[in-house]
């Protein structure tokens, strides 16, 4: 094998997974058929749940320098104008430190993601695609790559999903056609995040993008619209639409001009080839959720591919594992394919915005029903759902706080004022709650066993070190 995982794609998702696998110790090459690193804002919203994988890579503190969470959003339609704050309420907690979405722009994102991978390889097209039960090998440029998996992060015309042949099904929006393009504009305030609509055929929004001097611009656009418009008729869009003659728009940085799809594909494995991001799931870019997901698809993909290549578990648990991921992650794409969809139409028919709750922010999303979670049959959170930050202290009083603790490629042993029995691979720790933050988060009485897999969800809880060391067996072979 030339490496144990081959990476296509080197966008968010992507970059995501070889961050992850990279610090996991576990072989990989990322391919990417682009001359270079993309440069455009395409997806600026960063919402709390990817803030919190960001944390525990090490590099959210980078991306929350160049973001904001402060961007109120002002509608203007006809002689009508209203602010509206998208985070209104929302603060940071001892058991969700991140509770704004972040507006930052794409290339942003990705840089910091970059920083964390060895090396992407750009300008490598992959053109075939073969798998047996040892391997696949793709063709990249006319060269072989061999590899034990695969993992097409290659955006939602993916040609590795047609080369697999796994249905795409859904819907394609035809009542329009949506340009987003980075601009200069001269004339318009940076303080908030800019909207027009006189009619549901003229939506304008104007978002300044935080450590550059461009707007984010979106606009929609006649459905028989073909190309991308030019600087000429952007500018005219923009003096049309807002009626401020005095807004200049002299500078076109990126412009892309697409149809709204809606689409998730059936399967996320095929053999050995794993689907993820865009190449599995398209979504209206309404809430903010398509690269969000993707960075949770790959969060959740690659502890999994890091244990399966780990040559500890036996056959049959390195394929259930594997399995698993598209028991956990088909539900939640199907879920927020519906919630983008209906945050569209309402925001396109009724010029509504709605406020963002704890499953938009992704931090309300979780695995209860999927194939690793079991009922606890205690109160408080349960096997599946997101594993809550709190401060606390160590045994001998040493402050900390859980996400400290949990931040790293293992499994984490939490016990409550109880010291957790010890496993091989599985960092344990027993913690005390001086100030009721773990209490509030956690809500599990004391002397309770918290396992938390190695992507921030709760993997089992018991007052019984059996039911730990049995879930790990099963989960772990």
């Amino acid at each position: 094998m030339d490496t144990q995982v081959l990476i296509i794609g080197a966008g968010p998702t992507g970059l995501a997974l070889a961050a992850d696998l990279t610090r996991r110790g576990v072989g990989h090459r990322i391919v990417d058929r682009a001359a270079g690193p993309f440069t455009g804002s395409r997806a600026k919203g960063v919402q709390p749940r990817t803030l919190e994988v960001l944390d525990d890579l090490g590099v959210v503190d980078r991306v929350l320098a160049a973001g904001t969470t402060t961007l109120p959003a002002r509608w203007v339609d006809g002689d009508r104008a209203r602010v509206v704050d998208l985070n209104e309420g929302r603060h940071p907690t001892p058991n969700t430190p991140y509770a704004r979405t972040l507006v930052i722009p794409q290339f942003a994102t990705e840089a910091a993601l970059r920083s964390l991978v060895p090396h992407v390889e750009y300008g490598a097209e992959v053109t075939g695609l073969t798998q047996d039960e040892h391997g696949v090998t793709a063709v990249v440029d006319g060269r072989e790559i061999t590899a034990a998996y695969a993992v097409a992060c290659d955006g939602g015309r993916s040609p590795v999903r047609k080369r697999l042949g796994v249905g795409f099904a859904g819907e394609t929006l035809e009542d329009h056609r949506i340009v987003v393009a980075d601009v200069v504009v001269d004339g318009l305030d940076r303080d908030h995040w800019h909207m027009w609509r006189s009619d549901p055929a003229s939506m304008l929004a104007l978002c300044p993008l935080p450590g550059t001097d461009l707007f984010q611009l979106q606009a929609n656009l006649a459905p028989d619209r073909e190309g991308a418009p030019t600087e000429a008729e952007l500018r005219e869009l923009v003096t049309t639409r807002t009626g401020r003659p005095e807004l200049v728009l002299r500078e076109v940085a990126w412009t892309s001009l697409f149809r709204l799809n809606v689409r998730m594909v059936d399967r996320y494995r095929v053999g050995r080839v794993f689907l993820a991001g865009d190449a599995a799931h398209v979504h209206s870019p309404s809430g903010a959720q398509g690269m969000n997901t993707g960075v949770q698809d790959a969060c959740n993909l690659g502890w999994k591919l890091g244990s399966a290549l780990s040559g500890a578990l036996s056959t049959e648990a390195a394929e259930a594992l594997l399995d698993s991921y598209e028991g956990e992650r088909l539900p939640i794409a199907a879920w927020l394919l519906g919630v983008t969809t209906e945050a569209h139409r309402r925001m396109a028919a009724e010029m509504k915005i709605g406020k963002r709750d704890d499953e938009l922010l992704q931090l309300g999303l979780g695995y209860r029903e999927g194939p690793l979670a079991e009922p606890s049959g205690l109160d408080g959170v349960q096997p599946g759902d997101r594993a809550p930050d709190a401060p606390c202290a160590l045994a001998d009083g040493t402050r900390t706080r859980v996400f400290d603790l949990l931040r790293g490629p293992g499994f984490t042993l939490l016990g409550l004022g109880v010291e957790p029995p010890a496993h091989d691979g599985v960092r344990a720790h027993r913690i005390e709650d001086p100030d009721g933050h773990v209490a509030a988060g956690y809500g599990l009485p004391d002397g309770a066993l918290a396992l938390v897999r190695p992507d921030g969800y709760v993997g089992a809880v018991s007052h019984d070190p059996e039911v730990i060391s049995g879930y790990l067996k099963r989960v772990l072979g």
